[in-house]
């Protein structure tokens, strides 16, 4: 397995792993994705591997900055492609972020999918909770109702922006596949 191999798996899990359990991508991740690839582009390319570092980072972080800036994503994913741009530098960057466009695709095409199910499945069941008080062991303003916490952060076992009401889709396991992709070695004839 080569060092951007081991780098990117390294990277995706941790990312990923925290995406999923915290809905959060810690800025240790990507700066240890940074570094990792500094060190890799270097050994590598020597002194054309920092240009390409660079001009991965830069690239992977302006195309992300985009759907960051127009509420498609959080600022996590958006360091965590910087860093993935700058293991991968310019030339597979593209794949990369083309396979990660799919796979997130996907990913909320599910989303969305199971909400409707979900929601449409709440709707046949019976209230367990009336102005506030326990019914069945459930409660409201904060807590739980149905398992899906209520005035928080939960609803039909989704993570949800008090504010906006906006779902949270975790992108960085799509990012980290995409990534994977272009990270793949290429067979061909």
């Amino acid at each position: 397995m080569s060092l951007e191999m081991l780098i990117g798996l390294s990277v995706g899990i941790a990312a990923s792993g925290e995406d999923l359990w915290r809905r959060n991508v810690s800025n240790w991740i990507p700066v240890a994705a940074l570094l990792g690839a500094l060190v890799a582009q270097t050994i590598q390319s020597g002194w054309w591997g920092l240009a390409n570092w660079a001009g991965g980072a830069a690239i992977g972080f302006g195309v992300f900055l985009v759907f960051y800036l127009l509420g498609g994503m959080g600022g996590g994913d958006v360091k965590l492609m910087a860093g993935f741009g700058a293991l991968l530098g310019p030339s597979r960057l593209l794949e990369a972020i083309l396979a990660t466009a799919i796979l997130g695709g996907i990913l909320a095409l599910a989303v969305v999918l199971w909400r409707t199910v979900r929601g449409r499945l709440s709707q046949q069941a019976p209230p367990r909770a009336v102005d506030g008080k326990a019914v069945d062991g459930n409660t409201v303003g904060g807590n739980t109702v149905d398992g899906n916490t209520v005035g928080g952060n939960l609803v039909d076992g989704n993570a949800v922006d008090e504010k906006t009401s906006r779902v949270y889709i975790p992108y960085a396991p799509a990012i980290s596949l995409g990534a994977w992709i272009a990270l793949m070695p290429k067979v061909g004839p």
